[in-house]
């Protein structure tokens, strides 16, 4: 199909505009089912067990405004923007949030970005909610496949402040000519360089999707007024290609079959609450720890082979090796490949204040040692990892980690997204009962016969209730 020479910003614009729940794959629409279930989970785990999320939640609180949307785990409604900002700093705290293939996350700026829209606007009916999450995938996607990748910028919130705001505007019915200028007024929330994620010491790594979710809030209300946008906002010449990618960037693959095949059908969902390009490594350290019938006392080191992202996570390594905080303690290869030696598994209670001091884990992780190797190297696709036990016998083992849980090749059932929801809403600030979480993974499943999506959230905002006053 041929595309007239009009900015890839009109081209995008209209193709989320004119999404439609029976237009798309089922693979998609799944997809976005999952994500939303997924996504809402684990911002009710974060609540309880990220302390970091209180100021956020002080700061929302401490600006009132129209009730308008949730502040899911905390109670209480918001101004959308207000609630989209709490609900996107929650979504990405625990780096258990979905993922793309290629890595970098959109669904933790999608999400609470539809949820606050459609608690603002009423009425949304659940098939309206599905298409514009997958509206939003898809864009992010076609982005984050074909832009000269440069790893100085955080493609999360750079590229996924466009695709929350595409979901928020197709949740609004904005047509295509206002979705363009929401894009466009979005592209002033288009921001975030790496060092946030590699360095140490910020609780920025763990809440960036808040801004990108309020981006997009905002964005999409104002295009809404009437507020016009940036014509030429990808392709100018200071448009967003040539400023972030150096103007590199197929135009070609990123139309290619719009409106037809949506992207975000491939989306990963996470079994461990850390960062993807450790869980190749993680799922090798688990498969010789099971396999041989090791124990710790075995091993004289554990040898990580990285590559050049992979050595972000290591560096600098007496600070990854003894993490202070739940947010550096995530991106800590060192610390997570002790955890999976000396658990077998990595789980949300491994990143509690107590467990970052746990005395066999810090054993452990002082014998894990990287080793640099350059076919490691993160191109496109979520790079494996290589794990080298060398045991105080003397023998060696070596495993690549595949077919790693949650990939392509072995990707997490419904089932298995069922069963993470519930490990992740008994840990929230204010735990929904069995049976508000079970019928919430209902209703998710059945969204897209709902003539109200955000029956959703008030089915948790009423297990938010009795946790309060005990009924």
């Amino acid at each position: 199909m041929a595309f007239p020479t009009t900015d890839i910003v009109h081209h995008l614009a209209a193709c989320a505009a004119e999404t439609r729940y029976e237009d798309l794959p089922s693979e998609a629409a799944e997809a976005a089912k999952k994500s939303i279930l997924d996504t809402l989970g684990v911002i009710l785990a974060a609540s309880g067990t990220e302390p970091a999320v209180r100021g956020v939640i002080d700061l929302v609180r401490e600006g009132g405004g129209r009730p308008e949307a949730s502040v899911l785990a905390f109670g209480g409604k918001v101004p959308a923007m207000a609630a989209a900002f709490a609900n996107g700093a929650m979504a990405h705290c625990l780096d258990y949030d979905d993922q793309t293939p290629w890595g970098q996350h959109c669904s933790s700026s999608i999400v609470p970005a539809v949820f606050a829209v459609a608690e603002r606007e009423g009425g949304v009916p659940g098939a309206d909610l599905i298409a514009a999450v997958a509206a939003g995938q898809d864009l992010f996607a076609r982005l984050r496949r074909n832009v000269g990748w440069r790893k100085d910028w955080n493609l999360s919130t750079v590229l996924g402040v466009f695709a929350a705001t595409a979901a928020a505007g197709r949740v609004l019915g904005l047509p295509g000519e206002r979705l363009a200028d929401a894009l466009g007024i979005a592209s002033m929330q288009s921001s975030g360089v790496m060092e946030v994620v590699a360095g140490t010491g910020s609780d920025l790594r763990a809440m960036y999707a808040g801004f990108s979710a309020r981006g997009a809030v905002t964005a999409a209300l104002l295009a809404q007024k009437g507020i016009t946008g940036v014509p030429d906002l990808f392709e100018g010449e200071h448009g967003v290609f040539r400023t972030y990618f150096g103007g590199t960037y197929d135009r070609e693959a990123i139309l290619g079959e719009l409106g037809t095949d949506y992207q975000g059908g491939g989306t990963l969902y996470k079994p461990w609450p850390a960062v993807g390009t450790a869980h190749s490594h993680i799922h090798a350290t688990i498969g010789l720890m099971a396999d041989h019938g090791l124990a710790t006392d075995d091993i004289d080191e554990i040898r990580v082979h990285v590559g050049d992202y992979h050595d972000l996570m290591c560096r600098p390594l007496d600070a990854r090796r003894a993490p202070s905080t739940l947010v550096d303690a995530k991106f800590s290869l060192p610390f997570l490949v002790a955890v999976a030696a000396v658990r077998r598994t990595v789980r949300v209670s491994d990143f509690l204040p107590e467990a970052l001091r746990d005395t066999e884990v810090l054993d452990v992780v002082r014998r894990v040692v990287p080793v640099p190797d350059k076919s490691l190297d993160w191109t496109m696709e979520l790079p494996p990892g290589r794990v080298e036990l060398r045991l105080r016998s003397g023998r060696v083992m070596t495993r690549t980690g595949i077919n790693v849980p949650g990939s392509t090749e072995a990707p997490l059932t419904w089932d298995d997204l069922t069963r993470k929801f519930e490990d992740c809403v008994a840990v929230a600030m204010t735990a929904p009962s069995v049976r508000q979480a079970r019928m919430t993974v209902r209703l998710v499943r059945d969204l897209d016969t709902s003539d109200d999506a955000t029956e959703i959230v008030r089915v948790l905002a009423a297990g938010q209730r009795d946790a309060t006053t005990g009924h």
